[in-house]
């Protein structure tokens, strides 16, 4: 449930950025100054694009969390048994000695969403956070594919 109350204070966080940030670049386009007019082009753009890359990285989130709950549910997800370190974090190498069960898996099946998320697990766990995104995101495409 924090997770949740977390974006919903960021989106609105964004939403005020945004709105003060395009009422800012209206006043700097409309002093008719050459280098005011581009700083506030930038100001009216570049919000949008962090508005873009919010509204995607929530779809992400959605989608994954959509087919985690689908793994969990057929029982698919992989058993949480890995060493900890004192911080809660696993144990590195631990996770590194069984990434190559779920590598082969998706050699294997190339064209599963369920072996494409055990990856992307895998990677989250051995500390590869661009890898299980890479990974979570190809198991949302097969899905959806499907």
């Amino acid at each position: 449930m924090s997770g949740k109350v977390g974006v919903i204070v960021m989106a609105v966080l964004l939403g005020l950025y945004l709105a003060f940030a395009v009422q800012y670049g209206i006043v700097l386009i409309t002093t008719g100054e050459p280098v005011a007019i581009a700083m506030g082009v930038a100001l009216l753009i570049l919000p949008f694009i962090g508005g873009w890359v919010l509204v995607r990285e929530l779809v992400f989130v959605r989608n994954g969390q959509r087919l985690l709950r689908t793994l969990t549910a057929e029982g698919g997800l992989p058993v949480d048994d890995l060493p900890r370190m004192p911080s809660g974090r696993i144990v590195p190498e631990a996770a590194d000695a069984e990434f190559p069960q779920y590598k082969e898996a998706v050699e294997a099946e190339p064209e599963s969403w369920r072996a494409w998320l055990r990856l992307g697990l895998a990677y989250d766990a051995s500390g590869d956070r661009g890898r299980a995104r890479w990974a979570t995101r190809e198991a949302i495409r097969l899905q959806k594919a499907a």
